[in-house]
């Protein structure tokens, strides 16, 4: 009798540049990719299918191309286009412009107004995403993704926040430079990442600061140690996330470009 042949496991069998695309990310009993992705926002069933045809869509690292591949849209990471795609059906994700006069705190022992004022019907357990001054208004992120709160808060990230400052004018011409080679505070060097001009009228002008630290008071400290007493603050930009049009007082969801770029800042 002719003995049976024997599986090939020798990988010099295959020719050479091949790749094994074998799928392991499938979860038995998960969710269709395609549904998570539309249920994500990412786009329609059929176009998000069209994406995973198309070798668009990697789940866990690894490229996924079969429409009924299932998945744990809550414990596997997934990117489409390199982008990572907030999956997870619990987390949130919320924009405020802060108005001045609210404390950055979820609870404020006082009874002065504060962030829960404005997002406690949104979802439990929000986190804030670093602190504003109760006297600074303009962007504040919340979200209840822990991970992704810490790291945006931490200053090996580097993620840049930019500021607009009411101050006194003229503006000198060497602050830009002054500022960004630093300014010695009580509590060490601090650095602009840069510095403009937005506007300078009579004896007022409007100066943007950029820097990635988050330091308390930082902004407000910089310019009064250089010379210039701050009337007005706001942060305008947080990473990608812009402020843009929202009015003092008023909640956002990010989209879903904002948290994926959120995510990439953050290397995750």
């Amino acid at each position: 009798m002719k003995a049976a042949r024997q599986p090939i496991r020798d990988r010099n069998f295959y020719p050479e540049g091949y790749t094994d695309e074998r799928d392991t990310t499938e979860v038995p009993g998960g969710v269709r990719l395609q549904k998570v992705l539309a249920q994500a926002g990412v786009a329609s069933r059929r176009a998000c299918e069209e994406m995973i045809g198309a070798g668009r869509v990697t789940v866990n690292g690894q490229t996924v191309r079969r429409f009924g591949a299932k998945v744990d849209p809550a414990a596997q990471v997934i990117h489409v286009d390199g982008m990572r795609i907030p999956t997870a059906p619990d987390l949130v994700y919320y924009a405020l412009n802060k108005p001045i006069g609210v404390v950055s705190t979820m609870d404020d022992p006082q009874g002065r107004p504060c962030l829960a004022d404005f997002v406690e019907e949104l979802a439990p357990r929000l986190f804030h995403v670093g602190r504003l001054d109760t006297e600074t208004e303009g962007l504040l992120l919340l979200t209840n993704d822990g991970e992704l709160a810490n790291r945006l808060t931490h200053p090996s990230y580097g993620v840049q926040k930019k500021y607009w400052a009411k101050v006194p004018g003229p503006i000198p011409r060497d602050l830009g430079r002054r500022l960004r080679q630093g300014i010695e505070l009580e509590d060490g060097l601090a650095k602009a990442d840069s510095f403009s001009i937005v506007q300078e009228h009579a004896q007022q002008a409007l100066v943007e600061v950029v820097l990635h630290e988050g330091r308390k008071h930082v902004v407000r400290r910089m310019l009064e140690e250089s010379g210039h007493r701050v009337i007005d603050l706001a942060r305008i930009e947080f990473g990608p996330v812009k402020l843009g049009r929202t009015k003092p007082g008023t909640v956002r969801a990010l989209s879903l470009k904002e948290v994926g770029e959120l995510y990439a800042a953050v290397k995750l």
